[in-house]
């Protein structure tokens, strides 16, 4: 039986940054809360001398102000986490999400706590590998709009995919409707991307998306792979992020993984409570196994800047111990005029994002995603 008051903690702690608003006075009085919000969560009275007080609390490492907010790094033992996502979420800001004011902006992890985590199975490099393309950004099409049958979805899937582009996914709204069964429309989807492929001699992909309850996920994973899909579409937020991360460390289905934001958006449309852009797409889907993560651009006509946008593509790619670099990308009614602006502002490690937009081109969905191809390579020679 193990003696909580006699165990010898590692020393070895992790440490997350929170953005904490109003003056510097009450922005100290927050970062003593969350310091204690998140671990012991009792009064100061009850804490017992030693172990609790030593090495369970959270500990203020730093402390920046600024006009209107600050940054606190509070840091946390290792010890404090069980390995899995649920965990660490519940550690970074399970009581504190509860207060105003607060925001999570990132998480930093000395390398014995960050072994526990693979990341991703394959990174930008390993999705450049399977889709044949060594540099210049990836375009991915979409199936869409919700309400096709599988049969034209298919028809959609392969003119896609005849049009030249790397990937085609399905929409996030694609489940297992009546009018649009799962297995009926992955293998349709499936074999018209590689009817395609043997017409053009590429490699494009197609991600089938498979969330649901744990155990649907998985069986819909490998019923994909089987039927021919490429790649994975996952939404942590509805699914949760460790579903992410046991699909992409079991060997048995070992296929890329986009992850797409359905759900997320209301922890990080305000800048003062929440969760910063960065960690909720950059970080967290990287640290959960992702190898790509879907967000949508800045005017777009969602709550998102340019400097957020800066800051997901950073925590997509910066060195972060054996963890690989994910692809960030530029969604949301993505069009010809902004290819040139998303390659100068992301560079050549990039994901597209075609919806709908494209299939009202009047040369034809075909010609039309060769002509976006065509301005791709252009803009990303520049």
């Amino acid at each position: 039986m193990t003696d909580a008051a006699s165990y010898q903690f590692s020393g070895q702690r992790f440490t997350v940054e929170y953005r904490l608003s109003g003056t510097e006075a009450e922005a100290r009085t927050k970062a003593s809360l969350v310091c204690n919000d998140q671990t012991v969560e009792a009064p100061d009275k009850i804490l017992p001398a030693g172990m609790i007080r030593e090495q369970i609390l959270g500990r203020v490492e730093r402390f920046a102000g600024a006009a209107g907010f600050s940054l606190a790094a509070v840091s946390y033992p290792i010890e404090l986490l069980g390995g899995d996502c649920a965990q660490l979420l519940n550690v970074l800001f399970g009581m504190s999400s509860l207060r105003p004011g607060v925001r999570v902006e990132r998480v930093e992890f000395p390398e014995p706590a960050l072994s526990d985590w693979p990341g991703p199975r394959f990174g930008r490099n390993g999705w450049r590998d399977l889709v044949g393309i060594p540099v210049r950004p990836l375009v991915c099409g979409v199936l869409k709009p919700l309400g096709l049958p599988p049969a034209a979805l298919a028809d959609l899937a392969y003119q896609f995919a005849l049009g030249g582009l790397d990937l085609v996914k399905d929409d996030q709204g694609l489940g297992d409707q009546p009018f649009c069964p799962f297995k009926e429309r992955v293998a349709r989807c499936a074999e018209a991307v590689a009817k395609a492929n043997q017409e053009t001699g590429r490699r494009c992909l197609y991600l089938a998306h498979v969330t649901g309850r744990w155990e649907t996920m998985r069986q819909r994973a490998l019923y994909a792979k089987q039927a021919g899909a490429g790649g994975l579409l996952v939404c942590p937020g509805p699914a949760g992020f460790d579903a992410l991360r046991d699909l992409a460390m079991d060997d048995a289905v070992a296929l890329p993984i986009l992850s797409h934001p359905a759900l997320l958006g209301s922890f990080v449309t305000q800048a003062d409570s929440g969760m910063a852009p960065a960690f909720v797409f950059g970080q967290l889907p990287r640290l959960a196994g992702a190898d790509a993560s879907l967000y949508p651009i800045y005017h777009a006509g969602f709550p998102i800047t340019r400097d957020d946008c800066r800051a997901i593509a950073k925590a997509c790619g910066e060195s972060w111990g054996h963890l690989k670099p994910i692809f960030p990308t530029a969604a949301g009614r993505m069009g010809f005029e902004r290819v040139l602006e998303m390659c100068e502002f992301y560079g050549q490690d990039l994901l597209f994002i075609l919806g709908s937009s494209i299939q009202q081109h009047r040369a034809g969905l075909v010609k039309a995603c060769r002509l976006f191809m065509d301005e791709v390579a252009r803009s990303a020679k520049l």
